[in-house]
């Protein structure tokens, strides 16, 4: 699960929305967001448009049979639009957790941080 967290997160730090689709079970189950891969990948393209610099880095990693959770750190400047906030050319700089449950090498549920911290970041 530990290399398999790592592939998904060089996915995500690429921008590259075909490779984190195959890390995404089409059915997702997403706390308090939209369900489906589909849902998932447009949520990550809009953060890529927004901040195109936009990378994780690993803090913590915790393995318990299916479950992963994840204390990440992600970072980059805001040059496009993001959720109805004008781009700022801030720089941000933000915690984010996530709890997967994974089957099959694709994640089938998650829980964690949202863009609402992000949101708080950029002063909106």
């Amino acid at each position: 699960m530990r290399a398999w967290h790592a592939e998904y997160l060089d996915a995500c730090n690429s921008h590259d929305l075909d490779a984190i689709r195959s890390f995404v079970d089409p059915a997702v189950r997403r706390a308090h967001l939209p369900g489906g891969s589909d849902a998932w990948v447009a949520d990550l393209a809009d953060l890529f448009h927004a901040f195109p610099d936009w990378r994780w880095r690993r803090i913590q990693l915790i393995v318990e049979d299916d479950r992963v959770a994840v204390h990440l750190r992600g970072a980059g400047m805001h040059l496009g639009a993001f959720r109805g906030v004008a781009p700022t050319r801030r720089h941000v700089n933000v915690a984010e957790f996530a709890m997967h449950r994974v089957a099959d090498g694709r994640i089938v549920e998650s829980t964690g941080t949202d863009a609402v911290e992000l949101i708080i970041h950029l002063g909106a």
